[in-house]
């Protein structure tokens, strides 16, 4: 770390000072820390007030020199939402400076995991976003994407996996590298923010298998977390590039965004999908969007959508389509099969389809697909 901040400090100050802050935050993030620790280290980092309102009401402030500030907060001049409830934010005279948008990032992402528990032996490690972004580039030299690489920690021999993830609520960038960091991902993980998504570099010397399920796990809620159930992060969707060789990362990278575009945020099996599990699928990313948005099962489907039920309608379409069974779709949707039956019933008098032709069935999936594109772009 201390060899980087003097490389680029020669380079740029500023990205000098942003390795700084991250390295800060990883810090914090690697011990139990409590909330008035957090307000108090931020607001040193800073150098101005910054604050922390906890969902349950509870509001703290902190001055640069430690000490804790009575009232309400002054000038706020940045402030990142942590959910339903609760946000932090900075009090700097003058308006923000260049880089309190990343200082609220992070400070964001640690008040998400105030829980008392420190985080695991190898759970995901917050890293330099222009050092990912360096790996995952195409313009770069190998060499360059060789020693970030290295600076990121990872293996030059061991198959590299891209995850992609965005959406949620607040803001979805901040959302997105939360998700990532809170999940169980085994082997040498590294989490960035670039842009409005969240990424994760994933190296794995036992297997190539995919983090597919581990993933779903924090998007969709299950119940391995201490205290009970995990909740379910809502909003936010996740795609999986294949594994590859560490310096072909961009490959990885490009099949994620793809395979993001197919993931629907909240659907308990399709919130986190796989572009290796699409198959000969994924070639529908391939289409302009006006094609896919002109195709006449898509123009209809959006027609049907725009009716009274007609998004619970398609639910049902999608469910059963994905499924093949009436039951099984209705288990899926909590709902009952005859609900699902009736649904199913108004897609087909609207798309003139009979859904137990497998033909029927195969056009209503790329539809599907091809709506889903269409959307996500």
């Amino acid at each position: 770390m201390k060899g980087l901040l003097l490389r680029l400090s020669a380079l740029d100050p500023d990205a000098a000072t942003a390795v700084r802050v991250i390295a800060h935050f990883e810090a914090l993030l690697g011990v139990a820390v409590d909330a008035a620790a957090l307000v108090r280290s931020t607001a040193g980092l800073a150098e101005c007030p910054a604050g922390l309102e906890l969902a349950d009401g509870r509001t703290m402030r902190f001055g640069p020199d430690g000490m804790a500030l009575p009232g309400a907060p002054g000038e706020t001049s940045g402030a990142v939402a942590l959910g339903p409830a609760g946000r932090v934010w900075l009090e700097r005279r003058g308006g923000p400076g260049p880089l309190d948008e990343l200082v609220l990032e992070w400070m964001a992402i640690a008040a998400r995991v105030l829980d008392g528990v420190p985080r695991q032996a190898g759970a995901p490690h917050v890293a330099d976003p222009a050092l990912v972004e360096l790996v995952l580039s195409e313009r770069e030299a190998v060499e360059d994407r060789a020693r970030a690489l290295r600076l990121l920690g990872m293996a030059p021999d061991v198959p590299l996996r891209v995850a992609a993830a965005a959406g949620g609520d607040g803001d979805p960038g901040v959302q997105a590298v939360a998700v990532l960091g809170r999940s169980a991902l085994q082997g040498t993980v590294r989490v960035a923010g670039l842009g409005p998504l969240g990424v994760a570099l994933i190296q794995r010397r036992e297997g190539t298998a995919s983090p597919g399920a581990e993933l779903l796990a924090v998007v969709c809620g299950d119940g391995a977390s201490p205290g009970g159930a995990r909740e379910a992060v809502r909003g936010v969707r996740v795609g999986v590039g294949a594994a590859v060789p560490p310096l072909e990362a961009a490959a990885s990278w490009t099949q994620a965004r793809s395979a993001l575009r197919f993931a629907v945020a909240g659907d308990p099996v399709e919130a986190v999908v796989d572009h290796d599990g699409l198959g000969p699928v994924a070639l529908l990313a391939d289409i302009p969007v006006e094609r896919l948005r002109a195709q006449p099962d898509v123009r209809a489907l959006e027609e049907l959508a725009g009716r009274e039920a007609g998004e619970l309608n398609i639910a049902a379409l999608a469910a059963f389509c994905r499924t093949g069974s009436l039951r099984q779709a209705a288990a899926g949707l909590h709902l009952h099969h005859s609900s699902v039956a009736a649904r199913l019933a108004h897609v087909e008098d609207a798309m003139g389809w009979r859904l137990r032709d497998p033909q029927d069935r195969f056009r209503a999936q790329l539809a599907l697909y091809a709506r889903r594109l269409a959307d996500a772009d």
